[in-house]
């Protein structure tokens, strides 16, 4: 298995010690090129149009800033970077950058939007979007159910955390089926600090049917696994595909927050609104 030259990262400030700052300052965020892990898993910089329609979804839950009077003021944020960025945004940056808002002044939450719109879309070397929060709205940020069946209940032995596609299997079944499949097992680890990263993901398919005790096992062989979310995510989408050659894919990948930020990438073969998900782990 290809892996990406991690030589490439060394100028992150991930896995280092850091002085935080209260300041502004946009100098904070670090792009990571998308191109170093889609190398790794076969997709040529070349290749256009790209495999799948997507975007990184983001919340933020430690958004504070000064308002023009100096009173503190607090939020809640969502941010979707589109799949077609040049660079994915590393998270430790993007909370030391938002920690930068902390005692920096703003004449209105007008500009405080503009400043987030224009720093972000252009470290991900696209238009990024935001959506500021008040602290008491619900709607966003209330837990919910995932649909379709959970795989977690399946009563199998597992012997491999080690990450195998070769794991995946067909049933055999020539019919097609369509289904919504989810499992809470995804573990895999951060790239350059090995940090585990925990999330839920669920699979919207219409094709053969894939056999839900391999695809089971294939989910907890990233166990072991250093990739970075949105990474994971499109690997997880290329495997099925290749897979099973589905006329419909979704694969949507919820993970827990670190440092006040969570990350939900969601990789279709179409256009695909993402599912209502918020999970209590988040």
């Amino acid at each position: 298995m290809t892996k990406p030259d991690e030589s490439l990262l060394a100028h992150l400030n991930l896995g280092k010690a850091t002085a935080y700052t209260d300041q502004y300052d946009a100098t904070l965020l670090q792009a990571v090129p998308r191109q170093l892990g889609r190398d790794a898993i076969g997709l040529a910089a070349s290749t256009a149009p790209l495999p799948f329609f997507g975007q990184d979804i983001w919340h933020a839950y430690e958004l504070s800033w000064l308002n023009h009077k100096g009173k503190p003021m607090v939020a809640l944020a969502t941010f979707v970077v589109p799949v077609t960025s040049a660079n994915l945004i590393e998270s430790k940056s993007f909370k030391l950058y938002l920690n930068s808002l902390n005692q920096t002044r703003f004449r209105d939450i007008s500009q405080l939007y503009q400043t987030l719109v224009h720093d972000l879309s252009g470290c991900a070397g696209d238009k990024v979007s935001v959506t500021i929060h008040h602290v008491n709205e619900l709607i966003a940020f209330q837990p919910t159910w995932i649909q379709g069946r959970c795989l977690d209940d399946l009563d199998i032995e597992v012997d491999t955390y080690e990450f195998d596609a070769g794991l995946l299997k067909l049933t055999g079944a020539e019919t097609v089926i369509e289904e919504k499949l989810h499992s809470h097992l995804l573990k895999s680890n951060c790239l350059i600090t090995s940090q585990p990263d925990w999330a839920s993901v669920f699979i919207h398919y219409r094709g053969p049917a894939i056999d839900h005790e391999s695809l089971l096992r294939y989910l907890i062989s990233f166990r072991h696994h250093n990739e970075f979310h949105e990474q994971c995510v499109e690997r997880i989408y290329l495997d099925l595909m290749r897979l099973a050659q589905p006329e419909f894919l979704a694969v949507y990948a919820c993970y827990t927050r670190r440092g006040g930020l969570d990350i939900n990438p969601l990789r279709s073969s179409g256009p695909y609104s993402p599912p209502n998900i918020r999970l209590t782990r988040q």
